[in-house]
């Protein structure tokens, strides 16, 4: 199998090659479909995913059956690791959705509690995997508080960019609504905004071409503090 920390997941390339070795033979790689949910909010999580490429949003659902997206990943973390903190946290409080396709490196939580156990360089990761997640879900909720949904969207887009190849993003109107919590009419409104401003280009279908440099300018300075700190805590 092709050694996982040559595909580019981030927490398992800083792992030191006697701990990987824990790892290595019980993960098998899977593609990651895009828009595929990988968990569910309140099901039990038997497997931990380790991205290469792609992105997956944490979604929180409301009892209304309004959506709004509190993190993302890519090959900088994982879905499921913090099963191994507790019986309780076994079970999904989000649920996570494959924005962007790709693939991972997956492992049932059997095994990665096992490793977890043997080596405290494991430990570690999921430590810095834990400070990474809290410290977007912070972000994120601040910046849904004070920043317009246009600097918001630009957020979301790029957070998206960092974790595809290309400039080309295929993401529907109404995942954009997903991910932001709000209507359709309002992404609408929003994307035009953006279009004006010549940070993308977007077609019927779904597809959005970035102008990073432009987005950027129209994002607000959540972005830029987050990808600030996500690579103080996990080294790219």
């Amino acid at each position: 199998m092709e050694h996982p920390a040559s595909v580019g997941n981030r927490l398992l390339a800083t792992l030191p090659s006697k701990d990987l070795a824990l790892l290595a033979p019980h993960l098998q790689k899977v593609s990651l479909e895009q828009d595929a949910v990988v968990a569910r909010s309140g099901d039990r999580r038997d497997r931990v995913y380790f991205p290469h490429t792609g992105a997956i949003s944490f979604m929180l659902g409301l009892p209304n059956g309004e959506t709004i997206a509190t993190a993302v990943i890519g090959r900088e973390g994982a879905l499921g690791a913090l099963s191994v903190l507790g019986e309780n946290s076994s079970l999904s409080s989000v649920t996570a959705v494959v924005r962007v396709g790709g693939t991972a490196s997956q492992i049932s939580v059997e095994r990665f509690q096992a490793a977890y156990m043997g080596s405290s360089a494991i430990r570690h990761v999921v430590q810095a995997h834990t400070r990474s997640i809290l410290m977007q879900f912070q972000h994120v909720a601040a910046c849904n508080g004070l920043h317009p949904v246009e600097a918001r969207m630009a957020r979301w887009l790029l957070h998206l960019h960092d974790r595809t190849e290309g400039n080309i993003l295929s993401l529907t109107q109404e995942t954009l609504s997903q991910l932001l919590g709000v209507r359709r009419t309002t992404v609408t409104l929003e994307i035009a905004k953006l279009r004006a401003l010549g940070a993308i280009r977007s077609d019927r279908r779904g597809l959005i071409e970035i102008d990073r440099g432009r987005l950027k300018q129209a994002s607000c300075e959540c972005y830029d503090i987050m990808r600030r700190q996500t690579d103080q805590i996990i080294p790219g």
